[in-house]
């Protein structure tokens, strides 16, 4: 499989090229899997989606799929998870429930490069522990896609699926999309037949609300994170901005403001909104919502969600910004 993307490669916005790329693809899985089994770390995001999509074309059921809830899912992802792919897809899949292990090594963290290794190697421990149980695993499949690999080596960030794993395993990893950009993933996925809904799906880091809760983690900040999420998109999907914004999502950081509800002073956090377009993920820009749709979010957020006085949103396109806070 090539390790980088050609410089002469044509990008991939057809159908067939997208088939052409899936073909070549089958052929070197095969190639390279053999009658071994593969572990596939499923996330449910659209790049390990396809990747799992794939394999099952490639080696049916020599795949076996783990999805590992570290606690840093979004609402209600773990449960669509398992309805996807284990009800209708018919995967091998095991679901790992995680979330005190993660939460509790990451307790105290601050520093974001920290974070990300601490998520990333203790991902990589959970599918080592789920190969020890399987007979005959010998490969580690992974959603790796080509930004990862650009950030990763320009020292912008750390990502846990651009490196390596640990000495003691033998696992080889699998990384079929890993020179495609984003946009190509998603024609990929169509072509394989995966529902519009998982292929259109807004990307989600592989440290998840991890990096939307800049500085150490705290359950209460998290579950912030998580609900104002949840109302973000719940807004979006009524306003019909579901599809059409490339990635939306609220960040809560780790200091507090002053603020008055029911006559009395309060000191809770502020929610940032985040919401972007890109094809590539190298350059972003910032979608501008309609008044009446932040004033609605606003008074949402500061109702629902406890700990949060404040509401801001965040203007800053990529460079200079990334998308992410960590």
């Amino acid at each position: 499989m090539n390790e980088r993307r050609p410089d002469n490669m044509t990008r991939i916005t057809t159908p067939e090229l997208a088939d052409a790329y899936i073909a070549e693809q089958i052929g070197a899985l095969r190639e390279q899997i053999g009658d071994k089994k593969v572990l596939l770390a499923l996330s449910g995001g659209v790049d390990s989606s396809v990747v799992a999509a794939m394999l099952i074309k490639a080696v049916g059921d020599q795949l076996v799929c783990v999805h590992v809830n570290h606690g840093l899912l979004r609402k209600g992802e773990p449960e669509q998870v398992i309805e996807v792919f284990r009800n209708q897809m018919k995967a091998n899949l095991i679901y790992v429930d995680a979330t005190d292990r993660f939460l509790d090594k990451l307790a105290g963290v601050t520093d974001p490069e920290t974070k990300r290794k601490i998520i990333g190697g203790e991902f990589i421990e959970v599918f080592a522990e789920e190969a020890r149980k399987l007979d005959g695993i010998e490969f580690l499949a992974q959603g790796t896609i080509w930004p990862d690999i650009l950030e990763s080596e320009a020292g912008i960030k750390a990502h846990h699926n651009a490196g390596g794993l640990p000495e003691d395993m033998k696992f080889e990893l699998v990384e079929p999309v890993r020179i495609l950009f984003k946009d190509e993933v998603r024609v990929v996925g169509e072509r394989l037949g995966l529902p519009a809904g998982m292929v259109y799906r807004q990307p989600f880091p592989g440290p998840g609300l991890g990096v939307r809760c800049p500085g150490a983690i705290t359950r209460d900040r998290l579950e912030a994170v998580r609900e104002s999420d949840a109302i973000l998109r719940e807004e979006f999907a009524k306003n019909g901005l579901e599809g059409k914004v490339w990635q939306y999502f609220t960040v809560v950081p780790d200091f507090k403001s002053t603020g008055v509800k029911d006559g009395k002073r309060t000191f809770d956090w502020p929610c940032i909104i985040r919401a972007i377009n890109t094809t590539d993920v190298m350059e972003v820009t910032v979608e501008h919502l309609s008044d009446e749709l932040i004033d609605h979010l606003v008074k949402r957020i500061l109702s629902e969600v406890p700990g949060i006085n404040r509401v801001l949103f965040d203007y800053t396109p990529k460079p200079p910004a990334t998308v992410e806070y960590e």
